[in-house]
């Protein structure tokens, strides 16, 4: 039985022991870069032995300088003669010839511009692309994925305001729910209450968050444990009680994770009664606070609607690059 290996350590052994000596064989001066980069599983290191059912393969990108694109179908053929079909067990892929440019635009279209323009970019397809492994850099690509390694500091405090703000709108309804026999509504509001805590923390430590598939995977690797404790238990209490307590002290648990950070002066971290038996920060006063660091006027001055992003499941209408343009509209 085949060994399984995580397809960036199966593929980069597979472009050492193969794709390399190929290309160093035919094509010894010629200056190229490889690696991997896309927003599969396996790009982010969560690929298991069921990953390998489809999409799944050792290979590798083999990048070009724009001006000898031309040798594409070339090297093509010479791969195709000249590769193994299998290596360690595991059908090969195809080599995908490429240039860095193609890439970038394929995946987000062009660099942004300003710090709204960063706003239009899917946050996976930015994973996608900074993700991954570079395994020769002979063309400086890395270059380009450091450029978006994350968001400028101005789009990441507008983001961060923005979570705080919509939690805010939202703070005292679990246990309001709950009190009108809503039991199914409290348990939504906690829910995505708990997805935007998530999304901070994310923000916090300068990372970005894949879609859903594997939001939760990636959070569980943030580290977080106290924080990811609290809002398991608040996402599986059986009672408001249990459920308000829990989702609040995960609150002030990232609140506090904000303090560490010292991108603003430290925020008071205080539960008051809102009324009606509801305990509730007042995190729209942390929202302000941290707007209130944003150094572009245009965006300090934007609504705190976050990005398309911190909205799970709308691939369809941000993930493609064509629908940038629209979405800076947004925020006009």
């Amino acid at each position: 039985m085949r060994e399984f290996i995580k397809c960036l350590d199966l593929s980069e052994s597979y472009f050492n022991e193969c794709v390399f000596p190929v290309m160093k064989r035919y094509y010894p001066n010629l200056k190229f870069s490889a690696g991997l980069m896309n927003d599969g599983s396996q790009m982010l290191g969560y690929d298991d032995v069921v990953s390998t059912d489809h999409g799944w393969a050792p290979g590798s990108m083999v990048f070009l300088n724009d001006d000898e694109f031309h040798m594409r179908d070339e090297l093509a053929d010479v791969f195709e003669k000249n590769l193994p079909s299998e290596y360690k067990g595991y059908k090969t892929d195809s080599i995908w010839l490429c240039t860095m440019n193609g890439v970038k635009n394929m995946y987000i279209g062009e660099m942004p511009q300003n710090d709204i323009d960063w706003l239009t970019i899917s946050e996976h397809r930015l994973l996608g692309l900074t993700a991954g492994r570079v395994f020769l850099d002979m063309l400086n690509i890395q270059e380009t994925r450091d450029k978006l390694s994350f968001y400028p500091q101005n789009v990441k405090l507008y983001l961060i305001a923005s979570q705080w703000s919509v939690i805010s709108e939202e703070e005292a309804f679990v246990r309001r729910c709950s009190q009108v026999g809503d039991e199914l509504g409290s348990r939504i509001t906690c829910t995505r209450i708990a997805e935007r805590l998530m999304r901070l923390c994310f923000l916090y430590k300068n990372k970005y968050a894949p879609y859903s598939k594997w939001f939760g995977t990636a959070f569980k690797r943030l580290s977080l444990d106290n924080i990811h404790d609290e809002i398991t238990a608040a996402l599986s209490a059986n009672t408001i009680t249990e459920r308000e307590d829990h989702i609040l002290n995960a609150q002030i648990l990232v609140a506090e994770l904000h303090n560490t950070t010292g991108i603003t002066e430290p925020f008071e971290i205080k539960a008051d009664d809102y009324g009606r038996d509801a305990k509730i920060l007042h995190t729209g006063n942390f929202a302000e606070i941290v707007r209130e660091k944003i150094t572009n006027p245009e965006l300090k001055n934007t609504p705190l609607i976050g990005s398309m992003s911190q909205i799970g499941n709308l691939e369809h209408l941000w993930d493609s690059p064509k629908n940038r343009g629209k979405i800076y509209q947004l925020y006009k």
